[in-house]
């Protein structure tokens, strides 16, 4: 388990390196072209936005599992520990169902008897209905190499973009429901572990005397 789980961390922590490299690239080799040669690719800025929002949305459940959230926990520690770990549960048990709540709305209405009208509004059907659709990125485009060898039409179907927003929300369900059995079991007390207030404050405590 704990080699699975080590292969899980790299590929995460691989992954959102690739990303943060590919942007750092484009947006360099951009600059080089626009101010050394006037030219430049037409889509880099819609590829970086959506390497960007790649990156928020993969990296918020890996945020979570780490524990590099900040959080501002000075008034619920004032409670004893039981009271305390409480309200780290709550927070995982609302942050699972913001989750599964933009992930796909369906469960909600029926729960609530609210009027569906025919939309789930989840991110699993807004990528399903751009697969459905022949829609294409405004700027993204396949190389002419790519599209004489696998005969697709030319702009970067739109819901290869999008398909990170079901995905990024699995991802944080799936951690939001491991903070719990943590909270649940004693191994952590809440979903933060990474307190930027306090560390501040450690840092800096010998400043007043000086």
């Amino acid at each position: 388990m704990s080699r699975l789980n080590k292969i899980i961390d790299d590929f995460e922590e691989g992954f959102i390196a690739i990303i943060l490299a590919v942007m750092t690239l484009v947006t360099f080799s951009q600059v080089v072209m626009r101010y050394g040669f006037n030219s430049g690719w037409g889509g880099a800025l819609q590829f970086t936005r959506l390497l960007f929002a790649w990156l928020i949305l993969f990296g918020m459940s890996y945020g979570l599992k780490i524990g590099s959230h900040l959080g501002v926990d000075a008034f619920i520690r004032l409670f004893p520990k039981p009271v305390f770990r409480a309200f780290g549960l709550i927070g995982a048990l609302v942050t699972l169902f913001y989750a599964a709540l933009l992930f796909d709305a369906s469960w909600f209405h029926t729960l609530f008897g609210l009027e569906n009208r025919g939309s789930t509004g989840g991110a699993f059907e807004y990528v399903a209905k751009y697969y459905k659709l022949p829609i294409g990125m405004e700027d993204l485009k396949f190389p002419v190499w790519y599209q004489e060898m696998f005969e697709v039409k030319a702009r970067v179907p739109r819901w290869w973009g999008y398909v990170i927003l079901p995905i990024g929300l699995g991802l944080l369900a799936i951690r939001s429901v491991q903070m719990c059995w943590l909270i649940l079991t004693g191994q952590r007390d809440t979903m933060i572990a990474a307190h930027e207030a306090e560390e501040l404050v450690e840092e800096n405590k010998d400043v007043l005397k000086d």
